[in-house]
């Protein structure tokens, strides 16, 4: 099990401090320094079952920059979304926990962290 994570986020904390309580294995990806690749990308949706403007923090201020909130919501622009999500890390939502099951989740409730342990 993998945790993509930013230190400085609240919930990102709490879900590694609620995976220690539990005695998970997991390893930890600060993935503003090592930066998921595109092909990353594509695979943890995949994995997710969602598209990348689903997990695109539309509200940080390099979303504004880049105008996403306009961006079309359809298969012929996915990979520009993925591209801005490489491009700019600090736009995909977090945590991120990639199941031993080969499933995600988006581990923002205590629930979805117990959820992605029980994969």
């Amino acid at each position: 099990m993998e945790i993509w994570i930013n230190p400085a986020c609240s919930k990102c904390r709490s879900a590694v401090t609620l995976l220690d309580a539990e005695g998970a294995d997991y390893t930890v990806r600060r993935y503003l320094e090592e930066v998921p690749s595109p092909d990353e990308i594509r695979a943890v949706l995949d994995r997710l079952g969602l598209e990348p403007w689903d997990i695109t923090r539309t509200q940080e201020a390099e979303a504004k920059e880049l105008g996403l909130k306009e961006w079309p919501r359809e298969a012929g622009s996915r990979e520009r979304w993925i591209s801005a999500l490489a491009g700019h890390p600090k736009l995909i939502q977090r945590p991120i926990i990639t199941a031993d099951d080969g499933t995600a989740v988006v581990a923002r409730t205590d629930e979805a962290v117990r959820d992605a342990m029980g994969r």
